[in-house]
């Protein structure tokens, strides 16, 4: 971009501001590479604040900018990868938040963005626990309102690409996006590749002068007075020092501040949106929802939790440890040891308890399923984990990760009742929930886990030693130090104490603990159970039923002579959709569930036994439809309580029909309105004129009579009537005999009709002789199921 370096820095931002609506997007990303190499970081600051809003869109939502979540390469090829360069860690953009660092300038971000718990402690002059923003609260410049943090460049930077996740959210796709293909989600994966290694040392900054360092950024004085949770606001602002190492710590220590502020940036914005005070309120469902997280959210967290997971398995052996902790070990070594319980446990943990009781009960469910199933496996992304992938048989869990188990309880058993609130809630005859159900206890089931975490409860329900009356949150949540350099609190070895410290921390010590291998949730298993056998049956009769009603239908109902449904419907959900494949895998999920969770709670076969029996999931004397468990009243069936939880499951069901005059049913898409309503008027004449001839002819014992029954009677609807909840005197109220022509203004009988005289004319018949050869075809079809009716069926009259 051929800009002189003297022009002022307001006629740089005005020429990239008017390059955004004259240039194209390659173009615009080329000349800001220039401007970041040509510029000094006195010109480069001003336009900073402008660029960062014009990538990453406004905090208000309404400024979308480079749209990076719906930026994908298989659409924008071009657009994409010269966005991916630009914002690589390496990248131009990088570079430019660097040099900006070197000359320690500050932004002011708005805290009415912040997430709700850290905004609400802010403004109550309430200083968050979270050290990222201590020494940055500014009161409100001259000309605004509200205050406002005092953030470095790249403070400033993730601010706003972690923000940019929940602000955008609303806005329309044009497309459908897959969330792991767009440039977002890959940038969150690079970023969180750099700053968070796995292997080696965080790749340090590149100078901005020759044998030059970027320094850390330095300590400011808090402008506001706080207070803390509990604690004197001087002692507190003793303990207030930069969470950023000083600059004369060796190189390592220097670079650190960078990992451990993207991933403070990433944890407050993605998961503190809910703090402890309002879980507790949350757990009343009248409580409305402040934030509801959208899938893509959720897929985002779960891509942090699985990196996570592998930077703390990269941990060398010897440090692991709290006890072989040494002065020695490197900041990244120590950052490693302590990055999950102390960054992330307690906010996922509402995050998930939030998600579990709010999210809806569809198949979206998933997403929130698999994070929460991610973070419970951490032996997955261990390091030799690669060594255990081809073996086809599932290895015990170690014993070296009983620690964790432990020291996540309320992790694996207070979320796992509430998964199981959510399955009984659920139509598992659907192959995602059914899914969701298999992934859960196939989890859960794997060998050694049940113990470790049984373990755990016996740890926590040991009798209590010393544990400070409301002090519990200092063991576990220690207040934190401005870095990690800083003194660590002395580490806790007793195993009940670090089980109960975990859930009290996030509980309360008057929190009432259930257990998940206890009596209580022993019967919601039960229940599950009992659903899952259920569930399979109404998938296997769905498939008979769909078989036998494509195996029925004849050429002569498909031509129209046989009666049609009155009703005009019929019964499916996804498994129609899906085929047979996928009820054979919804039968395999539902079996492979089942025996998983006979594994993880010891359940024996004579148990489920029972429990089929006592539920009644035998199937009729037809071995299909099913009514809802019922009692016969002198007002018809009544449901029993079992039979109102089966109808609201999903499980069995009423077959609702139409049980008025068929010939006054309202007119079907199938058929041809007038004609419907002329020959309505037609056979109403017929039937007034002629009803006492063909009471008469009905009412005779030999063959004309059953041929009449046959023509001018409804011999289904008694029949149907059993399967209906209608009581007897509504639904049996008897029709004489009458002549219907309805028939004859379906589409499908007169395109039949059509397609007969077409071919007879091709023979040389003529349609005279055809309508007599139709009838003809069509007596003796009669005349036979006439007879068959009279002999396997006799009228009775």
């Amino acid at each position: 971009m051929a800009l002189p370096h003297v022009q002022p820095p307001s006629f740089l931002l005005a020429s990239l501001k008017a390059d955004c609506v004259s240039k194209p997007f390659p173009q615009r990303c080329h000349d800001l590479v220039k401007v970041i190499e040509d510029f000094p970081a006195k010109e480069l600051h001003c336009i900073f604040p402008w660029l960062v809003e014009n990538i990453f869109g406004s905090l208000d939502g309404i400024l979308v900018g480079w749209n990076l979540r719906c930026l994908q390469g298989r659409v924008n090829p071009v657009e994409y990868s010269i966005a991916m360069e630009f914002l690589d860690p390496s990248g131009p953009m990088m570079k430019l938040v660097y040099k900006l660092q070197a000359e320690d300038y500050k932004y002011d971000f708005p805290v009415a963005y912040l997430p709700e718990p850290v905004r609400a402690c802010i403004e109550e002059r309430i200083l968050p626990e979270c050290p990222l923003y201590h020494n940055k609260v500014q009161l409100p410049a001259a000309g605004t309102q509200g205050l406002h943090l005092a953030l470095n460049p790249f403070e400033y930077y993730m601010f706003f690409f972690a923000l940019s996740l929940i602000t955008q959210r609303n806005f329309p796709l044009s497309i459908h996006v897959r969330t792991s293909d767009c440039a977002y989600f890959l940038l969150v994966d690079r970023y969180l590749t750099w700053f968070l290694p796995t292997e080696g040392n965080v790749v340090p900054p590149p100078s901005t002068t020759l044998g030059g360092t970027i320094p850390s950024p330095t300590p400011r004085t808090p402008a506001v007075p706080f207070t803390s949770y509990g604690l004197h606001h001087t002692s507190l602002l003793k303990r207030h020092i930069s969470h950023q190492p000083s600059v004369n710590a060796d190189p390592a220590s220097q670079e650190i501040w960078r990992s451990e502020t993207l991933l403070q940036v990433f944890v407050e914005m993605w998961l503190h949106h809910y703090s402890l005070e309002m879980y507790q309120k949350m757990q009343s469902p009248h409580a409305k929802e402040s934030f509801k997280p959208t899938e893509e959210h959720v897929l985002v967290v779960r891509l942090l939790l699985k990196h996570l997971h592998a930077f703390s398995n990269s941990l060398k052996p010897e440090q692991v440890s709290p006890s072989t902790h040494s002065h020695t070990a490197s900041p990244l070594e120590e950052f490693k040891r302590v990055v999950i319980p102390r960054f992330v446990q307690q906010k996922l943990y509402i995050f998930l308890q939030h998600c579990f009781g709010h999210w809806p009960l569809d198949a979206s469910f998933r997403a929130v399923l698999e994070m929460w199933l991610s973070y419970l496996q951490p032996w997955r992304y261990a390091p030799e984990k690669q060594f255990l992938a081809a073996d086809p048989q599932p290895r015990s869990i170690p014993e070296k990760w009983a620690p964790f188990v432990q020291e996540n309880l309320l992790m694996y058993t207070k979320l796992f009742i509430g998964f199981l609130n959510r399955a009984l809630r659920t139509d598992l005859v659907s192959p995602k929930n059914a899914l969701m159900v298999f992934r859960v206890a196939k989890v859960f089931a794997q060998p050694n886990l049940a113990e470790m975490i049984q373990k755990g409860e016996q740890l926590f329900l040991e009798p209590e030693l010393v544990i400070p009356h409301r002090q519990h949150r200092v063991f576990m949540t220690p207040p934190f130090s401005g870095n990690l350099l800083s003194s660590w609190p002395p580490a806790i070895t007793d195993a009940s104490f670090k089980v109960k410290s975990h859930v009290y921390s996030l509980e309360g010590q008057d929190g009432q603990y259930k257990q998940m291998f206890g009596p209580e949730v022993r019967t919601l298993v039960l229940r599950l159970a009992q659903m899952i056998a259920q569930a399979k049956q109404t998938a296997n009769s769905l498939s008979d039923s769909s078989s036998e009603t494509s195996a029925n239908r004849s050429f002569l109902s498909w031509l129209g002579f046989c009666p049609i449904d009155v009703n005009g419907t019929y019964c499916t959900n996804d498994l129609d959709e899906m085929g047979q494949d996928s009820i054979k895998k919804t039968d395999e999920y539902l079996e492979k569930a089942l025996e998983y969770l006979c594994q993880i709670f010891r359940l024996s076969e004579a148990q489920l036994t029972q429990l089929m029996m006592n539920v009644g999931t035998a199937p009729d004397e037809n071995g299909k439809k099913q009514l809802p468990d019922c009692i016969m009243s002198d007002e018809g069936l009544v449901l029993t309580p079992l039979g109102r939880y089966q109808i609201i499951s999903g499980l069995r069901k009423f077959d609702i029909e139409y049980q008025g005059d068929v010939e006054l049913q309202p007119i079907r898409s199938y058929e041809i309105a007038p004609l419907v309503r002329l020959l309505f008027q037609v056979s109403s004449a017929v039937n007034r004129r002629f009803a006492g001839h063909m009471e008469a002819l009905c009412s005779r014992e030999d063959f004309l009579g059953a041929f009449c029954r046959f023509h001018l009677t409804d011999s289904l609807q008694a029949e149907k009537n059993r399967l209906s909840p209608v009581a007897p005197h509504r639904a049996g109220r008897r029709r004489g005999p009458r002549l219907s022509l309805r028939f004859l203004a379906s589409y499908r009988t007169l395109f039949t009709l059509l397609i007969v005289f077409f071919v007879a004319s091709v023979f040389g018949i003529g349609p005279g002789l055809c309508m007599l050869l139709i009838s003809v075809l069509y007596l003796l079809y009669a005349v036979v199921m006439t007879a068959i009716t009279q002999k396997l069926k006799p009228h009775q009259h």
